[in-house]
């Protein structure tokens, strides 16, 4: 069976110290991911990005550069590559219409220092926005992951 692949459009937003994160629920597990989804037909990305942050979370901003690529090739019907954006927040949007995705419980501002010890995934992504973040050398391209991948706890 050929699946196809979706692009989606993730949003790295860092605001005093912390990293946007929406909250996931499910099975009663909670676990996090970058706010961002589906890059929908004649989109571009940092359109698609910034209209799913406000989507997702009510909170307006701009996408500046493409800061990650990481792929999940299989666990879903199709093919996913998340091209992550670092944005810049701009505020709450009072006239945001929330499209809060399946098992979505809101959203909170995870602390970079503690980062590596955090529910996020990817877990790829952890490590790499923490070096981002302190000015170190960073991946861009982070591969596949998978469930059951080891986690990137250092």
């Amino acid at each position: 069976m050929k699946r196809s692949i979706r692009n989606s459009a993730k949003a790295l937003v860092i605001k005093d110290g912390r990293i946007l994160a929406v909250k996931i629920k499910d099975n009663n597990e909670e676990w996090y991911i970058l706010p961002g989804g589906g890059q929908e037909s004649e989109e571009l990305l940092p359109e698609a990005v910034c209209r799913e942050v406000a989507e997702e979370t009510g909170i307006q901003v701009t996408a500046d550069e493409l800061v990650f690529v990481i792929e999940g090739v299989h666990g879903e019907s199709f093919h996913r590559v998340d091209l992550v954006f670092l944005c810049g927040y701009q505020g709450e949007s009072p006239d945001a219409v929330s499209h809060r995705d399946q098992n979505q419980a809101g959203f909170d501002w995870l602390d970079i220092q503690t980062l590596n010890q955090s529910k996020l995934y990817p877990s790829k992504l952890r490590r790499q926005i923490v070096n981002l973040y302190e000015g170190k050398p960073y991946k861009v391209y982070l591969g596949n992951e998978e469930a059951g991948d080891p986690e990137c706890f250092e």
